[in-house]
């Protein structure tokens, strides 16, 4: 997912007047948190609780439980439970951007094969992030309100891909490739290993080797090209 990039911290911070830092008092070791902390914090908790318990078992009392705030906080910073669900969409999009962010080196496949193995690191937080998706994305099939921006962030995703995709093709020669229909196919099956890789279905290391597998049949060596059968 992600890309991907630091979308939410300039979108969360355009149009609301954000405090200067607090000055500990004397005596007083830590800092009083600042805004963008404490919504950083509350973001957390709403994508773990969405990857436990799924977007409908969302209770908004059990985030503010876990962050220490009231529940008028939470309301204070997002309006409502529906404002709360849009920006933690966002917030699992930046940070699958962000762990999967692939080097600035190397070679345009290697670039590509980094990026997607990116999304299967066995890391806790990559866990919980890829689980919140995936449950966003079901949530959508029933909620008309979440299927637009998880449309939207997909198709960043997809161009993302799409671009990783053209480059290898151009350092390597490869002609007729359609980079878009070849980054949609490798999304989908991102997600659908993912779903397999958080159900203990197949290992993280599983996972990445059936991806580079996909890698080097789509791209270039059988090119996916509109309008062929």
């Amino acid at each position: 997912m992600e890309l991907l990039r630091q979308r939410a911290a300039h979108r969360v911070v355009n149009g609301r007047r954000v405090r200067p830092a607090a000055v500990a008092e004397p005596g007083r070791g830590a800092r009083l948190p600042q805004v963008s902390d404490r919504r950083t914090q509350l973001l957390d908790a709403t994508v773990a609780v969405i990857a436990r318990r799924g977007v409908r078992g969302l209770r908004v009392q059990e985030v503010a439980s876990e962050v220490g705030v009231s529940v008028a906080l939470i309301y204070h910073y997002f309006g409502n439970r529906e404002g709360l669900l849009a920006a933690a969409l966002q917030s699992v999009s930046d940070t699958a951007a962000r762990y999967a962010e692939p080097p600035g080196f190397g070679t345009p496949r290697a670039r590509l094969i980094a990026r997607l193995h990116g999304e299967f690191r066995d890391e806790g937080t990559v866990r919980t992030n890829s689980a919140a998706w995936g449950e966003l994305r079901w949530a959508s099939v029933f909620d008309a309100g979440l299927r637009p921006p998880v449309e939207r962030l997909t198709g960043e995703w997809v161009s993302e891909i799409a671009e990783l995709v053209s480059a290898v093709a151009e350092d390597e020669g490869a002609r007729g490739v359609d980079a878009t229909a070849t980054a949609e196919v490798l999304v989908a099956l991102t997600e659908g290993l993912s779903n397999k890789w958080l159900s203990d279905a197949v290992t993280a290391q599983e996972a990445k080797d059936l991806m580079s597998l996909a890698i080097a049949g789509l791209v270039p060596g059988q090119p996916l090209v509109r309008g062929r059968g």
